[in-house]
């Protein structure tokens, strides 16, 4: 096998490594803010609602009445823009 010849094969195959890599990357950098996102989909909704549920509670003396309404509206809220947000990675991967 002439050297030069290796040479080509060697810088093929590390720029295939290294490709692969970035994608893996990629993916993992993907997957890292999907998690994000969909932790604060859930988690904002919840913490606004039961505070503001726990201020009107105080205001009104209707304590837990409000706070409960906030959670489960929260839970509404939070199960809406994640079935949505799914909705729209199953159509993107669909089309792909």
């Amino acid at each position: 096998m002439p050297k030069s010849d290796f040479g080509f094969r060697y810088f093929f195959m590390i720029q295939e490594t290294e490709n692969k890599s970035k994608k893996g990357r990629q993916a993992l950098y993907g997957a890292i803010g999907l998690a994000w996102e969909l932790g604060y989909m859930i988690t904002l909704p919840l913490v606004v609602l039961a505070v503001l549920g726990r201020f009107l509670d105080k205001n009104y003396s209707t304590s837990p009445l409000f706070l409960i309404a906030g959670i489960l509206l929260a839970i509404a809220v939070s199960g809406l823009l994640v079935f949505r947000k799914t909705k729209r990675i199953m159509d993107e991967a669909s089309k792909q």
